[in-house]
Formats: structure tokens, C-alpha cells, sequence
């Protein structure tokens, strides 16, 4: 693991923030890893970060997420942006590694010095993300990513997570899956901004799209100044896929000008502060108390000498 002594944090970060790939990477692995280095390389990204629109693209499992990541990638470097890719797999049960890599998912972008994709591990994490997706964004926002894609692992109803992440989150279905009756009871549909029906030229797309939009029309949606496009689309093919870049980019002028954008920074910050506070709170739980303290806090209640409660608000006061 680094620690100070073998890591010169300034020049990574002005490395990173010239697109340095490696410098980039690095940094990542810092975040990944929770290094001892990872507080100083948070302070050196204040102010170099807030600029990139973070899309959010989530779903069950099969219907093309990676597929039509890998379509986006494309239309925004036609146009000339910069793009980060966070691809967030299942991990491995033996290394914690994650077990699909960015060069299988993307191998046509890794040679192109505009895109950098990194493939994260879930580590177990619920809601489809990793914990340390918050501080890979902050660095893929400092090194200049004008746009940065989030694909979560695919477990279907813990995804609502990436809405607090997302400035833009997008939801991909596809025909036969019974996606649409699925989105609705899990509350999926409700955090979307934009539908993308994908593998439109098989048969089943339109009842999909019809689907939607009747569960659509009985839910909140995510925002009530916004009503969520819902379109189709072929990833592979290419078809349909200039149309969503359009509904991204009007849901991103329509954040701008709502003052809808100031409102997500600020509620992913506040996500982000309180993770990092809660975890502080865990380790110093750990440091004071250890095990023991705790299983006989546990050992009290089971026995009927002590509630939950009190037995918690005595392990805290003790920190």
C-alpha cells in the first residue's frame, strides 16, 4: 500500500489534470484501496472538480447497458468531448477484483487518449455501485472528462442508488424482460430520467414503451418539472442512439436552467460526507471498542439485561 513517504501526491494530481492516463489511474487505485494518501489527494482536487455532467446508466442484468455505454462513448467523442466510463461489475468471490475487465467491455475506445474507462468492483456493495464510485468521479472530473458514464453492476431493484449520483440517470430495458411491471415495483422508473428501450428491432419494443408510459403516468417521477423521455433504440446497430444523446443533452440545459443541477451537486456531496463520517465513526468503533464490547453489548440484550438502544447509546458515549 503507498504512504506519503513514496508518493508525491501535488504531481499526480497536476499529471491527472493534464489527462495523464496513468496519473489518472493511480489515483483511482489510491481511491479503491482507501489509501493512507487518499485525504491529501481529496484536498488537491478541490476546486478541479464540478465541471463533468455524470450520466448514470442502470437496469437489469441482459438489457444492454454495457452495449449501449459503449454506443454513448462513441456519439460524445464524434462531438469532441472528453469521456470517463466507471464501469462497476460484480466482484470476484476470490480476489474482490471485478470480474468483467474495461479491455472486453470497450476494446475499440482503450486506444483513444480522449476516453478513459475503468472497470470497478462492487465489493458487495448494495444499490449496483461501489463505495468508492464518489471519489473516482471527483478524479475523472479533474482531469477534464466533459462527460462521465456510471454503468452500475445490473441487480436490478437495489439500482435507485445511482440516482444520488447522477446528474442524469438513465434507465435501459429491452423486450421479453418483463422490465417495464419490474421498474414500477421497484421504484426504478421513478428515479429515471430518461427511458432508453433498447434492442428495439426485436419484436416486443412498442408494448415495452407502452408499458411505460401507463406506469409513468401513475407515478411522481423524479422531479415534477421534468417529464422523463421515453425512447427506442438498437446499441448495436447504432440506431436510436443520436436521439437519446438529445434527450440527455435537454434533460442537462433543462438542470441548468431549473436550478434543479445546484440542488443534485449539492445532495451527492452531502451523500458523499456523510459515507465518508459514517465509515470515520466505524473504524474509531473498532479502535475503542473492539469486538469484545460489542458481542457483550449483544450477549445483554439477548439475555434480556439491556435494549438495543440503550446498549448502543452506551458503546457511543464510550467514543
Amino acid at each position: 500500500m503507498a504512504t506519503r513517504r513514496d508518493v508525491d501526491v501535488t504531481d499526480l494530481i497536476s499529471r491527472a489534470r493534464h489527462a495523464d492516463p496513468r496519473a489518472v489511474a493511480r489515483l483511482i487505485s489510491f481511491v479503491e484501496s482507501d489509501s493512507p494518501v487518499l485525504r491529501e489527494v481529496a484536498a488537491g482536487l478541490v476546486g478541479a472538480a464540478g465541471h463533468a455532467h455524470v450520466l448514470g446508466l442502470t437496469g437489469s442484468p441482459g438489457v444492454g447497458k454495457s452495449t449501449t455505454t459503449n454506443a454513448l462513448v462513441s456519439a460524445l467523442r464524434a462531438r469532441g468531448d472528453r469521456v470517463g466510463v466507471l464501469a462497476v461489475d460484480p466482484s470476484s468471490p476470490f480476489s474482490g477484483g471485478a470480474l468483467l475487465g474495461d479491455r472486453i467491455r470497450m476494446a475499440e475506445h482503450t486506444a483513444d487518449d480522449g476516453v478513459f474507462i475503468r472497470s470497478m468492483a462492487s465489493r458487495g456493495q448494495l444499490g449496483g455501485l461501489s463505495a468508492a464510485v464518489p471519489q473516482a468521479l471527483r478524479v475523472l472530473d479533474a482531469a477534464g472528462c466533459d462527460v462521465i458514464l456510471v454503468e452500475t453492476v445490473g441487480v436490478g431493484q437495489a439500482e435507485v442508488e445511482i440516482a444520488s449520483l447522477a446528474d442524469t440517470t438513465i434507465l435501459v430495458l429491452a423486450p421479453g424482460l418483463g422490465d417495464a411491471i419490474q421498474a414500477a415495483k421497484a421504484g426504478v422508473v421513478e428515479i429515471a430520467d430518461v427511458y432508453a428501450v433498447n434492442k428495439a428491432d426485436r419484436g416486443g419494443a412498442e408494448q415495452v414503451t407502452r408499458d411505460l408510459r401507463q406506469v409513468q403516468s401513475m407515478t411522481a417521477g423524479r422531479h415534477e418539472g421534468w417529464t422523463a423521455a421515453i425512447l427506442k433504440l438498437s446499441a448495436a446497430s447504432g440506431e436510436g442512439v443520436a436521439e437519446l444523446l438529445a434527450a440527455i443533452d435537454a434533460h442537462r440545459a433543462w438542470l441548468g436552467d431549473s436550478g434543479e443541477l445546484a440542488v443534485r451537486q449539492q445532495r451527492r456531496a452531502a451523500t458523499e460526507i456523510e459515507a465518508i463520517a459514517v465509515g470515520e465513526v466505524r473504524q474509531r468503533f473498532a479502535h475503542v471498542h473492539g469486538s469484545d464490547a460489542l458481542d457483550e453489548a449483544a450477549a445483554r440484550v439477548v439475555a434480556g439485561e439491556s435494549d438495543p438502544y440503550t446498549a448502543a447509546e452506551a458503546l457511543i458515549a464510550a467514543l
